[in-house]
């Protein structure tokens, strides 16, 4: 068995104990004083008890407390899931949603997530779901907007004239008498 990592020197059980009090983390302060239980000459052992874990974690809290100090005892941030997409490739994202679907080329008229989602994997390779692509669409500052449908042979006239009333049937044409109330 190998011999323990050391502690560093410009750091003592007093001071760590004050550090602890200060700390707003909870979880730092409970390695603080693991880590002083050790500078007082406790046991790895005594320290493990008073953190509440195994002697390899006290050995972890040691190798982060000699590298950064009482801040490497603090919770990381965890990086997570890395992007599907790179910058170039939402840029190309863009472009291609500005520009809109030429139908000779890309065989649609007017874009959609699954036109999308077949466009990346055959022009980057890249594998996404409808979802993933309108998140990342979203991101980019476009909203899901659908042209409403015309008729072929609507006449825009006649909806003026309609929205003037003067197509509209006489019962509708006219006000409705008013009632007077009865007592």
């Amino acid at each position: 068995m190998g011999a323990a990592i050391g502690l560093r020197d410009d750091f003592d059980a007093v001071g760590l104990r004050r550090l602890a009090r200060a700390t707003r983390s909870a979880n730092q302060g409970r390695r603080l004083l693991a880590l002083a239980e050790i500078y007082d000459g406790g046991s790895r052992s005594d320290a493990a008890r008073i953190g509440g874990v195994t002697l390899q974690i006290v050995r972890d809290w040691v190798v982060r407390f000699n590298a950064r100090g009482p801040d490497g005892l603090l919770d990381g941030k965890a990086p997570g899931k890395s992007p599907l997409l790179n910058d170039a490739q939402r840029r190309a994202l863009a472009e291609i949603v500005e520009s809109g679907p030429i139908p000779a080329i890309h065989g649609v008229v007017r874009w959609r997530l699954i036109d999308l989602v077949r466009w990346l994997h055959g022009e980057f390779g890249v594998s996404l779901t409808e979802t993933t692509v309108g998140r990342e669409l979203k991101k980019l500052g476009y909203v899901k907007l659908t042209a409403r449908p015309r008729h072929h042979a609507q006449n825009e006239y006649a909806m003026e004239d309609f929205k003037k009333g003067a197509l509209q049937p006489s019962w509708q044409r006219s006000k409705p008498p008013s009632r007077v109330a009865r007592r």
